[in-house]
């Protein structure tokens, strides 16, 4: 479906109203999808690897993503820049659920103004960041639905997705959480999701 201008910056504002910090379209020849990406769930393993459906091995990764952006004209990057230490501290989880509500939102929102086919990812493990109370994901073990399907979207490293490749082509500054030893100093880090728009 061929995307409109005016929509695609509604949609940039959308997502800044949702909670982002910013966001910027991007056209899917800017997304890149790498295996040593989706690899790194399983070697260093990821400890929610195999724990919940939008993560690996439930998800198709890198190959059939890079097949799925020839179906999509544009997508919305979208980033929240917190203080590092919130990503090492009991906060960690509301910064990752507000995540992925802004992803979900901006997916839901696009799909009201026509883009019925429009898809989210998000980083982190919905496992842990909606279902951390529950020893197993419903779908997984087959005890029924997902119990948080209007929030919780796929894992973008299952997918391979380059984060920092995002970021460079939206013009922005990527910064990793790191644990400051000076009191006195606030380092920024970001989070960040990825809506394709079609």
């Amino acid at each position: 479906m061929k995307t409109d201008t005016k929509k695609l910056n509604e949609l940039v504002q959308y997502a800044c109203g949702l909670g982002a910090t910013d966001a910027a379209t991007l056209s899917p020849g800017e997304i890149v999808a790498d295996q040593y990406f989706a690899d790194r769930c399983k070697e260093p393993r990821c400890e929610y690897y195999g724990l919940a459906k939008s993560c690996p091995p439930y998800v198709s990764g890198p190959s059939e993503f890079r097949e799925q952006l020839e179906k999509f004209s544009r997508a919305i990057f979208f980033k929240i820049d917190v203080p590092s230490e919130i990503l090492f501290s009991a906060e960690r989880r509301e910064v990752f659920q507000l995540l992925h509500q802004t992803a979900a939102g901006i997916e839901k929102e696009a799909i009201k103004k026509g883009y019925i086919n429009s898809q989210a990812y998000a980083g982190g493990s919905c496992k842990n960041i909606f279902c951390h109370d529950h020893l197993e994901c419903n779908v997984i073990s087959k005890n029924g639905e997902c119990r948080h399907p209007q929030y919780a979207r796929p894992s973008m490293s299952g997918f391979g997705i380059d984060v920092l490749k995002l970021f460079e082509a939206a013009g922005w500054r990527m910064s990793l959480a790191i644990r400051s030893t000076d009191a006195t100093t606030t380092q920024t880090a970001n989070v960040c999701g990825l809506v394709l728009i079609g």
